[in-house]
């Protein structure tokens, strides 16, 4: 009896792509680069998955450039990671003449990319960079993707140590800007590993405010 095996992953092979790849390798560590790769595979799985036509170019630059605006020289920004990744991906994308609509669909999918509950229900160039950030960093939707796939995927792109790495990535990320984390997930993250800090209280932000009433 044979045992059936999943193709090797394959990135888009563009001349866009590829410079893509080779900037992310540049500028990040092993750990995010490894990430967002398979952000990328899990992503069009995902995609196949659910019946979606989407751009794999622009579903792979949004999946590549996700989790640059952790990198240290963005770090006193002030402004979300997530925004400073998608900043960066815009950028890139204009420096190569790339349409406005794909470049905003590539900003919209890195921004709203640690937004549960509204990129499902968008283009599918942002629903699947979240699909594909909640795969492998939550899990969800583990089932989905067939044991053949993810070994495949993961001996290309292997995950050692991953949630306690990730995790550690994030606090060192956000940790110097933590006033933009109101509201959103990594409130979470600094609330474990940051010592002394307090999330922002929506409902005290709410009574708080300069109005009378």
């Amino acid at each position: 009896m044979t045992t059936s095996r999943a193709a090797e992953p394959q990135a888009p092979d563009t001349a866009l792509a590829r410079e893509a790849t080779q900037l992310v390798r540049d500028t990040t560590s092993d750990l995010i680069y490894h990430h967002s790769r398979r952000v990328y595979f899990f992503g069009s799985l995902q995609g196949r998955n659910r019946d979606l036509g989407y751009d794999p170019e622009l579903l792979y630059i949004g999946a590549m450039f996700h989790d640059l605006g952790l990198n240290e020289e963005f770090r006193t920004s002030g402004r979300r990671f997530e925004v400073d990744s998608a900043e960066e991906a815009k950028r890139f994308l204009q420096s190569h003449d790339v349409p406005p609509d794909s470049i905003r669909r590539v900003w919209t999918a890195i921004a709203l990319h640690t937004t549960p509950g509204i990129p499902e229900f968008m283009e599918p160039e942002v629903a699947l960079v979240t699909a594909g950030v909640e795969y492998d960093v939550l899990g969800i939707g583990y089932d989905d993707v067939s044991e053949a796939d993810r070994a495949a995927i993961t001996a290309l792109h292997p995950r050692p140590d991953f949630k306690r790495r990730i995790l550690a990535a994030f606090t060192e990320g956000i940790r110097p800007k933590p006033e933009t984390t109101f509201g959103n997930v990594k409130a979470d993250v600094l609330e474990r590993f940051v010592p002394g800090f307090e999330r922002g209280d929506f409902v005290d932000t709410v009574l708080d405010s300069p109005w009378k009433e």
